[in-house]
């Protein structure tokens, strides 16, 4: 079992957990992350990272998807359930389903393996900086009320025709800037740029994951969606 990687500079960039039962993949990962001043924890496993998560707070999550035991999108939905902290996936090249399940229970990113080190630490920045700005702009205590919808940005809630729904960071941060700019048309990589706060070099296919799950939550049809608009060639939209 591995112990945890300390930074030198102190968790001045955030708590890590990676989580990966290939060890050269979480050494690797855990080494490149604490050379960039963050504090980490490695665990081989589901189980042993059930154990890490219980006993310490974290910043974000690193997963591998396919492990013996619990895997990684059970540890994700489970901590989904309980936690907004940021969820990156580790999945195996070809497995598109697995990336379109892990989106639907709740991550919010993923990295293909193999993978370059320096992309994933650029992910890992992007998802940080998006936490701490939903921090600064939750307190601003301002409401968005567009059509159904209205979105309490402070306390990060969100109801439909008057019935509270949970959405997942990711879903609350496309739909907040859906609603902000509603009949404007965001083409999907400008979708994934707003949650990423950085340029987006990913599959925009999982723009379509964020809004298919919104549609779920918000429409009474989702096969014919009134809010959550499709611009043919083009991306998506909030009706006006």
């Amino acid at each position: 079992m591995d112990s945890s990687f300390q930074s030198s500079g102190g968790a001045a960039g955030g708590h890590i957990l990676v989580v990966d039962d290939e060890p050269s993949v979480r050494e690797s990962v855990g080494y490149a992350l604490e050379q960039e001043g963050f504090q980490v924890t490695l665990a081989e496993d589901g189980e042993d990272a059930e154990g890490r998560l219980s006993g310490s707070e974290f910043d974000l999550l690193v997963l591998d998807i396919m492990m013996p035991g619990k895997s990684g999108l059970d540890i994700c939905r489970e901590v989904r359930a309980r936690s907004a902290v940021p969820i990156i996936l580790l999945t195996a090249k070809d497995a598109e389903v697995d990336k379109v399940v892990g989106l639907e229970v709740g991550a919010d990113d993923y990295m293909t393996k193999p993978f370059s080190v320096r992309e994933l630490l650029g992910r890992v920045r992007a998802q940080l900086r998006r936490r701490e700005l939903d921090r600064t702009n939750g307190s601003e205590g301002t409401a968005i009320e567009t059509g159904p919808v209205t979105i309490d940005l402070a306390r990060h809630l969100v109801s439909v025709r008057g019935e509270p729904i949970n959405l997942t960071r990711s879903e609350f941060q496309v739909l907040r800037l859906l609603t902000e700019n509603p009949g404007q048309v965001f083409s999907r990589k400008e979708i994934m740029e707003e949650l990423w706060q950085t340029e987006f070099r990913g599959d925009v296919r999982a723009c379509d994951v964020h809004i298919s799950n919104l549609r779920q939550k918000l429409e009474r049809d989702p096969q014919k969606p009134e809010l959550v608009l499709t611009v043919r060639r083009v991306g998506y939209r909030f009706a006006d």
